[in-house]
């Protein structure tokens, strides 16, 4: 027999004693080493499954914030070719609406009221970026005279736009909460994920919101 090390890192010993007999020594190793390979083929299975579902996730909220993308982009364009027939198939009929700014620049509100003429004179929604979390959209423009910065909040519930959230000549700073409901508030002491930049380049000094996600 050969003799054993009681050295041996991965040692274990069991030791049995049957009658007259001697203490005898079961090296637990030998099983150790003889199931390690079905071990780490199972954890290697394991891994791979918990991968493709996190891949599947990730490939899902990307194509859900693409199609979300398109429709605001959509609207946009709608409402650069002033398409009234586009622009209300894209709008739910409970639009949800917010406005912070000059009760002048209320320019979105009054093109879909009707109180203003959706023509040549209407103001212009020229966007400088567009950035999506999940299903809010966030845009950033301003008019072509760069007086006017504004950036909009929008949310998109089945490719349709269901909130509309309104900043003109607002700096803001978008966290996240959760899945809580989106609110404003007007701590500036929160983790960002996205921060407006235009009325830094025009020169402008405005007040400033924080709006959850």
């Amino acid at each position: 027999m050969c003799p054993l090390n009681l050295n041996t890192p991965y040692y274990s010993p069991i030791i049995s004693k049957l009658p007259f007999q001697r203490p005898y020594i079961f090296p637990t190793s030998h099983l150790f080493l003889h199931y390690l390979p079905y071990l780490l083929l199972s954890s290697f299975i394991a891994n791979n499954i918990i991968f493709c579902f996190t891949e599947l996730a990730n490939s899902q909220l990307t194509l859900e914030e693409t199609t979300n993308k398109g429709v605001v982009l959509a609207l946009y364009e709608a409402l650069s070719s002033h398409d009234v027939v586009q622009v209300q198939k894209l709008l739910a009929s409970d639009l949800e609406w917010w406005f912070h700014g000059p009760p002048s620049h209320q320019f979105l509100m009054q093109i879909l009221t009707g109180t203003a003429k959706f023509d040549n004179a209407s103001f212009q929604f020229l966007h400088k970026t567009i950035d999506v979390f999940g299903s809010v959209v966030l845009v950033e423009g301003c008019d072509p005279t760069r007086s006017i910065t504004w950036v909009h909040a929008w949310t998109v519930t089945d490719g349709v736009i269901t909130q509309v959230r309104e900043y003109f000549n607002t700096s803001l700073t978008v966290t996240r909460f959760g899945k809580s409901d989106i609110s404003s508030i007007t701590t500036l002491h929160c983790p960002s994920v996205w921060e407006s930049s235009l009325p830094n380049r025009v020169g402008k000094s405005v007040p400033g919101l924080v709006l959850a996600l």
